[in-house]
């Protein structure tokens, strides 16, 4: 499957990377090891911890 979107203005990560509003990019990057910063609330991903500890906090809240 094909993924060619980019959002850059939607895109609520603070890390500058190549792959910044790339969200199929990016999620193949992080994974299976962490999570891309989407999935975190704006706090949590200040952070950069994108582990699922800090998933599973962040979600607890």
């Amino acid at each position: 499957m094909a993924c060619n979107s980019v959002q850059k203005d939607k895109c609520p990560c603070t890390y500058p990377c190549s792959h910044h509003g790339k969200c199929c990019e990016c999620i193949a990057y992080h994974q299976p090891n962490e999570f891309p910063a989407c999935f975190f609330s704006k706090e949590a991903e200040a952070t950069y911890d994108r582990s699922f500890r800090k998933l599973k906090q962040d979600r607890e809240k």
